[in-house]
């Protein structure tokens, strides 16, 4: 992987935490408003890492593809990724 490792192994751990904070919400039988939310908060933090990924991703992998003539790969795996992001 290509990207900041320190930043999304950062993100993720936050995501971590907050998933353990929406499960203690759970067994609390906190107000299903304060635990969407939570869900939100943490679904956006995981789309952040996606993008530094899939950045990373582009900028290194996918360049390098071009360099070499092997871009019809990396593209089809983009445009796969792009479709199921979409649904």
């Amino acid at each position: 992987m290509k990207a900041d490792h320190e930043k999304v192994c950062r993100l993720l751990k936050t995501a971590r935490g907050q998933i353990d904070g929406i499960l203690k919400m759970i067994d609390d039988d906190r107000y299903c408003v304060d635990i969407s939310n939570q869900v939100m908060a943490t679904e956006a933090i995981l789309k952040k890492v996606n993008r530094e990924i899939l950045k990373a991703h582009m900028k290194c992998c996918v360049k390098d593809a071009f360099e070499t003539g092997n871009e019809d790969e990396k593209v089809n795996e983009l445009i796969d990724l792009i479709e199921k992001m979409s649904k």
